[in-house]
């Protein structure tokens, strides 16, 4: 019935319509932008590029995109039995939906500056040139931005700079090498057109172009390349190591002096669910998104040796003498959160609240509810506790995607895979380490290439825990086949057991634990067991859909 309505109203309007002159039927649509009008001046193209960052804001699996990887990663777990969690156990095929999601949504993101690169040339004549150049190289560092991923998660992928015709639509994949190649040109072009720094937050800006060229060249081995982009980001004296670690990640890291880049949000327009996730059931949250024990024991002792050989460790109080950074990160078994005292073993029924000045005993949710307890352990990294509790479910808090202590560590591995193992590398990692809230030791000079090898992989691990690298981290190393495989674990959580391990256990150069030394590791909690296929698991299929549809493209082995 419908239709017939639809057909009824359609087919007098034809009629007429076929009636009137030839420029009638030239008019311009009255009700949206006309692609014979539009760009017309420079608000339009302010709003379209606008749309462009909108892209930014993709929630798959419920967590904010460029974080969402390390839950398929070493570091991290998604209980929720989503496609997100497939991917994590290896048994993604090309109908996978979280995998899919990123190719349809940047791809989306590139059409939307393909169409303002084609369709506005013309408003530069009628504007600031300047105003156009930047505003224009805003959407073209965003359409690199997108291809940079789509190169590390699909390999090889269609490289589409314009928009295209009907005919154009089917579209062989380019190189990988090929698309790096696009990526860095154009980085290396529209970072002449911005300004190191933006008085509107969230923008892109020179520091900020420099600090993806550093991440995709490292990403590439385009060592040269990213060490000389990081070097000028460095040397520009923009920005600077922030001594609070943990606030660049809180509604105080839009002022950090660290901090090139942040993700906008605000309530009313668009806001994110990070505290839904990463909270306990007692502060609201779902607890869904959880790091699992491997993740804890990486982090070294305040000596700066890893745990299994430091004299600072304890096996019965193991977050005592451990990396400031690990507090920083994770929420642990008896530290606070909100308004309470986070415990996670089954023995631990009752727990301490926080109500003003008086902490009282109350039951503890944490200890045996069936979603509560995984891993025994939480994310702490991008949740602020200000708006508590009116942004557990829609916080407005800008999240961080590019910051100093990236770069810095980019240059370093750079430079140590150049073999060019002089002072500023030392100088480099040393200003992490040093950083006021977190005081590790300094790293002495005279280590190997090798040495220095391990030491910035490790380091990564923790400065950068939670930050949507370690993924790709493990995947370029090409260690993700020894890292992946076998059971994701939490806490030991037995009824009568103290909880912990009875030794550390046995970490390698790599910082990655191994417990087949310890006699009561089957008591930990095993929360899934995956696995990694090397011959087909470093590249994410092309989605099926994509294939029956441009039938130019091909699939990646082994799907």
């Amino acid at each position: 019935m419908k239709k017939l309505i639809i057909y009824t109203i359609l087919i007098p309007a034809l009629i007429l319509t076929t009636a009137c002159d030839d420029e009638y039927l030239e008019r311009l649509p009255l009700d949206s932008p006309s692609s014979e009008t539009y760009f017309a001046n420079e608000t339009e193209l302010e709003m379209a590029v606008t749309g462009v960052y909108n892209r930014l804001w993709y929630f798959p699996a419920g967590i904010a995109w460029f974080l969402s990887f390390d839950f398929a990663s070493d570091d991290g777990w998604d209980r929720n039995g989503s496609t997100l969690q497939a991917l994590g156990r290896g048994e993604q095929n090309a109908d996978n939906g979280f995998t899919n999601g990123f190719w349809s949504h940047f791809y989306r993101g590139i059409n939307r500056v393909n169409y303002i690169t084609s369709k506005s040339i013309e408003l530069r004549q009628k504007m600031d040139p300047d105003d156009y150049d930047r505003l224009v190289g805003e959407a073209r560092f965003l359409r690199a931005f997108f291809y940079s991923y789509l190169a590390e998660l699909y390999g090889d992928v269609p490289l589409i700079t314009s928009t295209l015709t009907l005919e154009d639509s089917q579209t062989p994949r380019a190189s990988k090498e090929a698309v790096i190649d696009f990526v860095l040109s154009e980085l290396d072009e529209v970072k002449n057109y911005l300004p190191m720094n933006a008085s509107d937050k969230g923008r892109v800006t020179k520091g900020v172009v420099l600090a993806l060229i550093s991440r995709v060249a490292l990403w590439n081995e385009r060592w040269e390349v990213s060490a000389s982009a990081a070097k000028e980001l460095i040397d520009s004296g923009a920005y600077q190591i922030d001594p609070d670690y943990q606030g660049m990640f809180t509604f105080a890291g839009d002022n950090s002096p660290e901090v090139i880049m942040r993700i906008q949000y605000l309530r009313g327009v668009a806001t994110h669910n990070m505290p839904r996730n990463f909270w306990s059931r007692m502060a609201l949250g779902h607890s869904n998104k959880k790091p699992p024990q491997d993740m804890v024991d990486t982090y070294h002792c305040i000596d700066g040796l890893p745990i299994d050989e430091s004299p600072l460790y304890k096996p019965n109080s193991p977050f005592e003498n451990r990396d400031p950074r690990l507090g920083h990160t994770l929420v642990l078994p008896g530290s606070r959160l909100v308004n309470w005292i986070y415990e996670t073993h089954r023995d631990s029924t009752m727990t301490w609240e926080f109500r003003g000045d008086e902490m009282i005993r109350v039951p503890n949710i944490e200890a045996q509810h069936a979603y509560a307890s995984f891993t025994g352990y939480l994310y702490r990294k991008h949740v602020d506790v200000a708006n508590y509790p009116t942004d557990v479910g829609s916080s407005d808090q800008n999240l961080t995607i590019f910051r100093l202590g990236e770069v810095l560590l980019n240059y370093v591995e750079a430079k140590v895979e150049l073999n060019q193992l002089d002072e500023s590398v030392y100088e480099a990692i040393n200003a992490i380490r040093s950083r006021e809230s977190v005081q590790m030791p300094l790293l002495e000079a005279g280590k190997t290439q090798g040495e220095l090898r391990n030491i910035v992989r490790k380091e990564r691990r923790h400065e950068l825990g939670m930050e949507g690298f370690r993924y790709f981290d493990i995947r370029r190393w090409r260690i993700a086949e020894d890292v992946i495989p076998g059971p994701v674990r939490g806490r030991v959580n037995r009824y009568g057991e103290g909880g912990w391990l009875n030794s550390a256990p046995m970490i390698d150069e790599m910082g990655t634990p191994s417990y087949d030394n310890i006699s009561n590791a089957s008591e930990m909690v095993v929360v899934e067991t995956r696995a990694f296929n090397p011959e087909r698991d470093y590249l994410w299929p092309i989605p099926r859909i994509e294939l029956e549809t441009n039938t130019a493209l091909t699939q990646n082995p082994g799907y």
